[in-house]
């Protein structure tokens, strides 16, 4: 009977520490990591799509606008850069990685934003049903793509908080010692700035 009532108590002991060790937080580190690093991946998703997006819309402008050469050479070269520049799920901690990949995203966005301006100038161009299929969907990518951040941003803020807040400081102290906060992308240089209008 005592050998029954010492296999009870161990029982007993053994879902009381698995209920506290669920309910204390331990789990929530890992949890929103795994959460933070999907939205990244949506992130890339999206910053792919973009670029996929590109090929098609330089070829419909190219053959309206030659001489606009230097407008496709830059988006070009920017698509090739912003391509280049990969962050994977393990490099998330570092700032300076974050910055390079944003500062390229950055440039293929001014590089397309010039380019959509060209199309202006050619009224054959604006009213080809390729290039505003095109013109729709980067509108609709870029939308996505700002979304996508917004949520990325968002998990990683509940991330980094966790990482410093009570209960979970303990674990991460301890058993997450290696789990660093990650990096989240910050405003474009000069955007606190209203842009100037000019007549």
């Amino acid at each position: 009977m005592s050998l029954l009532l010492n296999r009870f108590r161990s029982l007993a002991a053994a879902i009381v520490i698995g209920l506290t060790v669920s309910a204390c937080g331990y789990n929530t580190i890992p949890t929103l990591e795994e959460k933070a690093k999907a939205q990244w991946a949506e992130v890339q998703n999206q910053y792919q799509r973009r670029s996929d997006l590109i090929p098609n819309l330089v070829a419909t402008v190219q053959g309206y606008a030659k001489q606009e050469k230097d407008v496709l050479t830059s988006v070009i070269e920017a698509r090739a850069k912003a391509t280049s520049v990969k962050i994977d799920a393990s490099q998330l901690t570092d700032p300076e990685k974050m910055k390079q990949f944003q500062d390229a995203q950055n440039q293929l966005s001014g590089a397309l934003g010039r380019l959509i301006a060209v199309s202006e100038n050619y009224p054959d161009l604006k009213s080809n049903q390729n290039f505003l299929a095109l013109q729709s969907q980067l509108e609709g990518t870029e939308n996505r793509i700002a979304v996508s951040r917004r949520d990325y941003i968002e998990s990683v803020r509940v991330y980094n908080t966790e990482l410093r807040t009570f209960p979970t400081v303990i674990w991460a102290s301890t058993f997450f010692r290696g789990n660093k906060p990650m990096a989240v992308f910050t405003a474009t240089e000069g955007s606190e700035k209203p842009p100037t209008v000019k007549f």
